[in-house]
This record gives C-alpha cells, sequence and structure tokens, in this order.
C-alpha cells in the first residue's frame, strides 16, 4: 500500500468522529411486555463476549421500545437486509408512543414471528436474529442508554450465513446487510475478499 499519494488527512468535527466506526449493521430493537410490543432502529450495536455470548445496544431514554425492555428484562435485535430498508427507516422515524392504539409492527408493516427462547417479537424477512436478556448495568443505561444483553437465541438466515460466517454471493443483493451512515443514508454491505 502506497500512502504517498494519499491525501492529508482532514479533520472530522468531533460530535461526528463516531461516523468513523459507525458503519456495522443496522438492527432492529424489538420488545413486549404486558401484551404491547415495539420496535425501533439502532445504529449502535456491538458483541461484547463469546461465552455466554453478549451484545451491547444504544436505546434511547425516550424511547417506547427501552420502557418496554426495562418492564421485560429482555430485547431482541434482528439484522435487516436491503429489502427491509423502506421498513428500517420507517420504524425508526416513528416512536410508538405517536400511534396511539395501533402496534407499530403494523403500522409499518412489518411481518413479526416469535422467538424461540423468551417469545419476543423478530422482524421476519431479516437475515439474523437474537433474543437476550439484559444484563443489568443501572449506571450505563441511566448515563448512557446503553444496554447489554446475554444472547439467549440466535437464528439466521442459511442463504447468507452458514458454518459461522456470513457469505453474500452475487445476485443477493436484497439479502446484503445494510448499514446507516446518516441523513437518512445507508449503504449494503459489499464485496467479500481474501487477504491472504
Amino acid at each position: 500500500m502506497n500512502a504517498s499519494h494519499a491525501p492529508a488527512p482532514a479533520a472530522v468535527d468531533l460530535p461526528r468522529a463516531y461516523r468513523l466506526l459507525n458503519h456495522g449493521p443496522t438492527v432492529l430493537v424489538s420488545a413486549a411486555h404486558g401484551g404491547r410490543r415495539n420496535l425501533m432502529a439502532a445504529a449502535w450495536s456491538v458483541p461484547l463476549d463469546f461465552d455466554p455470548p453478549k451484545i451491547a445496544v444504544v436505546i434511547d431514554k425516550s424511547t417506547y421500545t427501552r420502557e418496554l425492555v426495562e418492564a421485560s428484562g429482555s430485547f431482541a435485535l434482528s439484522v435487516p437486509c436491503r429489502a427491509l430498508a423502506r421498513a428500517t427507516m420507517a420504524v425508526g422515524s416513528v416512536s410508538g408512543r405517536d400511534l396511539a392504539d395501533r402496534d407499530k409492527f403494523e403500522a409499518c408493516a412489518v411481518a413479526a414471528f416469535a422467538g424461540p427462547v423468551l417469545g419476543l417479537p423478530l422482524v421476519g424477512g431479516c437475515v439474523g436474529w437474537m433474543e437476550c436478556r439484559v444484563v443489568s448495568e443501572p449506571r450505563n443505561e441511566a448515563r448512557y442508554d446503553l444496554f447489554i444483553g446475554e444472547v439467549v437465541s440466535a437464528l439466521a438466515d442459511p442463504r447468507v450465513f452458514t458454518d459461522g460466517r456470513w457469505h453474500f454471493d452475487e445476485g443477493q443483493q436484497e439479502l446484503r446487510t445494510i448499514h446507516y451512515i446518516a441523513g437518512g443514508r445507508f449503504f449494503e454491505i459489499g464485496e467479500a475478499f481474501d487477504a491472504n
């Protein structure tokens, strides 16, 4: 790699510095409690541990989904693909509180099925799903809106995830994961390559 022809690094405004790292897959966070359910889009999620598997996700204190997560002690993550980009924007643009008696899944025409362990609503048409029990960290939740979940079930679409690996083959554009980069724009996962 020849760095001598690269332009000089350009400064990034610190309030936007997170965007340098924030191009992992967008997830849909869902929760249910007391006969109510909701979902939201989240761009900030990350794996934390292998055994037991744990993940972290930012769930803003103003969201209806967070209210359900705190009440139930659980949440689910669904990994949407390009085919669900419009639905992802839709669920990320409206609050479940603003829908009166309507359920956000129904209002945004999002299909759901019950998770195998906790029965949480998982988003149909996605390419990955995880049900999680909250690992309570009150300080992180209150101060940073950061929730840690222990993964208790994980499912994947075998067309794009087998043997513990993603494989997005040619002709599978609609099944590629999407990555939010701000301003209502996404990109899809690109071509795989081997560095060996």
